[in-house]
């Protein structure tokens, strides 16, 4: 078991409840989306599944070595180039500096990205820089990584080509991922697994697997795909009557 959540709940001091009593086993191996409307907890979910935030209730057992982080920001070093972004991390993660550089331009190729290790930030593009902070996350070695709806400001063209990367990275590395999203059809498009959460405060509400025939099957994922929308704007619009 990679990450186990038992009954975990969230308040921020005397405010309403943010999630509420989630229970969820993800494998090791796994690639799980956690998909919702915004403001349903799915960001405070991962946060407390990094360590970042203590659940208010309820327990949950994670690695030993907790969980690498990716953000829909790159947040990458402006004044660092791509290879010294990820050296950095190596760096603070404790690989001895002879090892460093080898293991960067290994980070980079992995992630299409070899070409670019002198470039600065400013001279890539949104999709490289998103590759950059993936191979940042990846320099932790961690088995088990989050990402918080990491492609949502790219286009639709170089989301695709990242979601296709992404899925052959995973299969390649074995890591386990969390991968937070609203959008329905790259969590489809992803994961094995989809955990859908209410709205106000988070709970699961329904279960989805997604079985590669299903997701080569354009009838059968468009209907998928369709359902988990109607969900969604149910809650959605529960959450807007109820404000």
């Amino acid at each position: 078991m990679s990450v186990e959540l038992h009954e975990v709940s969230l308040r921020y001091a005397d405010g309403p409840l943010v999630i509420d009593s989630l229970s969820a086993s993800i494998e090791s191996g796994e690639f799980v989306a956690v998909l919702g409307a915004s403001g349903c907890g799915k960001s405070s979910l991962l946060n407390i599944i990094a360590g970042l935030l203590p659940p208010s209730a309820g327990w949950l057992e994670v690695p030993d070595d907790r969980a690498a982080f990716m953000f829909q920001d790159a947040n990458l070093l402006p004044w660092l180039s791509a290879g010294d972004n990820v050296e950095l991390a190596l760096k603070l993660a404790g690989v001895p500096a002879g090892q460093r550089a080898a293991k960067v331009a290994e980070l980079l190729q992995l992630v299409q990205l070899g070409h670019a290790a002198h470039r600065k930030p400013h001279e890539l593009s949104g999709g490289m820089r998103q590759r950059v902070a993936l191979a940042r996350a990846l320099a932790q070695e961690r088995e088990v990584l989050l990402m918080d709806e990491p492609f949502a400001a790219l286009d639709a063209i170089t989301r695709d080509m990242l979601h296709e990367e992404l899925r052959a990275l995973w299969q390649r590395t074995g890591k386990t991922i969390i991968f937070v999203t609203h959008n329905v059809r790259e969590a489809i498009r992803l994961a094995g697994r989809i955990l859908v959460l209410s709205s106000h405060p988070g709970r699961i509400l329904e279960t989805r697997w997604i079985t590669e025939e299903l997701r080569e099957d354009p009838a059968r994922s468009a209907a998928m795909a369709n359902e988990l929308t109607q969900i969604l704007r149910k809650e959605q619009r529960k959450d807007d009557d109820a404000r």
